[in-house]
């Protein structure tokens, strides 16, 4: 992976503000990203597990992700394939 686990979760949670995001990162690079509805509530408006994100390495990669999970989030058809192998 290029960037650090702290970076990689800093750039993912802060391209979704104002909504709030968090992204977690397993020693293994499986990575859970939540999206919350609101800053009041825990009501989540995406849940996406076992994103591979060994294969993260640049911008494009990163910002290619992180359009899938935001078309998943509004609800546009994603290819299952397309979160970097791992099926949703």
């Amino acid at each position: 992976m290029f960037l650090s686990a702290l970076e990689l979760r800093k750039i993912i949670e802060s391209s979704f503000l104002p909504e709030r995001c968090e992204c977690t990162l397993s020693p293994d690079l499986m990575m859970t990203v939540k999206v919350y509805a609101d800053g009041q509530t825990d009501h989540l408006d995406l849940l996406v597990t076992g994103i591979d994100a060994s294969g993260l390495n640049g911008c494009r990669e990163i910002n290619d992700l992180i359009g899938q999970l935001r078309s998943r989030q509004h609800h546009v058809e994603v290819e299952p394939h397309s979160m970097l192998g791992k099926a949703l």
